[in-house]
């Protein structure tokens, strides 16, 4: 069975920190939204949830590599007008013991950082539990975080464990193991749960380990990051080409920067793609320069 690549639609959540100007990836937002989610609960360009064409489909869409007992990818756009939490994300381990799903690991590209924009990711020195638990309990955890200055196209790949905030004034995107599970470290006196206790014990007290250089690939894309659950890859595009879709895993395709047509189809900045494991070979067609981001569960190989 040959398919054909389909666009799904964006989910929109709110976020206290989130901002209404979405441009140029999305029109203005009537509140502010924080992130645009695309996984299988998004409905699909061709009517039906993915969820919904994958009980039908599973094996033609996913492909035989992907053997994950729930959809692998989580695919966002983070946007912010102001601080995220102090935060953390278990690994798998300690999630499925305590929680009974996955932990979680992502990755960071940086689209857009205004003047001053930062995040932080880890600690400046390694810390006892006792030492940390009061940090967060009084605030101080925020000073005792290591805070770089970020740019358009820094990569940042967030391990399990690593503590992590993101400042105001930022647009990335993140491809991350489908999982939302995050404990709350501090949160800036906004109204919202924390969990400190399981932070306590999944939280990496001490400086971040750094995330590898992305890696020129022979076929014209740049690795950004890869993990078990999830490989990143960036390309521009300035004129036609054949793409091949990998008859093993499906790819998703995140339009970047630009606009063009994709088997046809138009597509433009905010776009997510999903390209089936079974779909035939598809011409794409920029429009000036195009930016994609391609993300694939690379498990089997």
């Amino acid at each position: 069975m040959r398919l054909q690549p389909f666009r799904l639609v964006p989910l929109f959540d709110p976020r206290p920190w989130g901002r209404m100007d979405l441009a140029p990836w999305f029109p203005p937002a009537a509140e502010p939204i924080g992130e645009v989610w695309y996984h299988e609960r998004n409905r699909t360009a061709v009517g039906p949830a993915l969820k919904e064409l994958l009980a039908g489909h599973g094996a033609e869409l996913l492909g035989p590599a992907v053997d994950t007992p729930v959809f692998p990818l989580l695919a966002k756009f983070i946007f912010t007008a102001d601080k995220l939490s102090v935060q953390v994300h278990p690994d798998d381990d300690y999630a499925r013991r305590v929680e009974g799903q996955w932990g979680k690991i992502e990755a960071w590209y940086v689209l857009r950082a205004e003047p001053g924009a930062r995040l932080a990711l880890g600690l400046k020195e390694r810390l006892e539990p006792e030492r940390f638990r009061e940090a967060a309990s009084n605030g101080r955890i925020e000073q005792l975080l290591e805070w770089r200055q970020i740019r358009p196209g820094d990569v940042f790949v967030i391990y399990p464990g690593t503590i992590h905030a993101l400042g105001a004034g930022v647009v990335l995107v993140e491809i991350q193991q489908n999982s939302d599970l995050t404990y709350r470290i501090y949160d800036y006196g906004r109204p919202r749960p924390l969990h400190l206790d399981q932070a306590v014990q999944v939280a990496t007290l001490g400086p971040y380990p750094g995330s590898p250089a992305p890696v020129a690939l022979p076929d014209g894309w740049v690795l950004l990051a890869r993990t078990r659950y999830f490989s990143a890859e960036l390309r521009d595009l300035t004129g036609p080409v054949r793409y091949e879709p990998d008859a093993s895993r499906f790819h998703l395709l995140v339009v970047l920067e630009g606009r063009g047509a994709l088997a046809g189809q138009a597509m433009a900045a905010g776009d997510c793609w999903f390209v089936p494991a079974a779909a035939a070979p598809f011409a794409i067609e920029p429009v000036g320069t195009l930016r994609l981001l391609r993300a694939y569960y690379p498990g089997g190989d």
